[in-house]
């Protein structure tokens, strides 16, 4: 990190339907941080607001946007492109501000590996089980059975890449896992004492993914 008090980039990932935009949001609310808000070629879903929750463009427009190499990290996911463009986040962390991240796991290696001289802190969500995670999508906008089972089908291939984040926490109730991602970046931030147990993470996955 540079001399002067550079703020912090936070990214949660996790397979479709664990809820880490839920997450995202309570954090933005609670502790102020900038939600990094992703470019996309897929539809709005219902509620969801343009340039609010993403910004919403054609093939054509994000493809230009790959050219002039624009993008902090990108990915396609579902057969939809997602991106986060590099000079609004770049802007808000040399000005002192957090920035978290609502990405997949692609777009969390793209910016691990460019090394930015920013303080970075990983978390992966995951479900208490896959029948949760199962009504969880059955229950949001995705009433068609069809895309449920791609989705439980990308989740078995997603979790296998929890090993490769700073944290990995378990939303079965929001407020306690809220807490707990709070608690862990106040002790990065402090470099105080961290409540994780990774040994049982572990089995968790190993549970999920029997």
């Amino acid at each position: 990190m540079s001399i002067k008090k550079d703020g912090i980039m936070v990214i949660l990932s996790s397979p479709s339907g664990a809820g880490k935009t839920t997450l995202v949001n309570l954090l933005s609310k609670n502790k102020n941080f900038n939600i990094s808000i992703s470019h996309t070629t897929r539809k709005p879903r219902i509620n969801e607001i343009p340039d609010k929750d993403y910004y919403f463009v054609d093939n054509e427009k994000f493809k230009k946007l790959i050219k002039n190499e624009e993008f902090l990290e990108y990915a396609k996911v579902f057969n939809h492109l997602y991106g986060t463009t590099r000079t609004p986040v770049i802007e808000k962390l040399e000005k002192g501000e957090n920035v978290i991240f609502d990405i997949d796991w692609q777009g969390a290696d793209q910016i691990k590996n460019k090394r930015l001289n920013y303080k970075l802190i990983t978390f992966f969500v995951l479900p208490p089980s896959k029948n949760v995670l199962f009504n969880r999508l059955s229950n949001r906008d995705m009433k068609d059975k069809l895309i449920v089972e791609e989705r439980m089908k990308e989740f078995s291939r997603d979790v296998l890449h929890w090993i490769n984040y700073d944290y990995v926490v378990i939303n079965d109730d929001l407020d306690e896992c809220y807490s707990k991602i709070n608690s862990l970046i106040e002790a990065e931030i402090s470099n105080g004492s961290k409540d994780y147990d990774k040994d049982y993470i572990r089995r968790h996955v190993d549970i999920l993914t029997c």
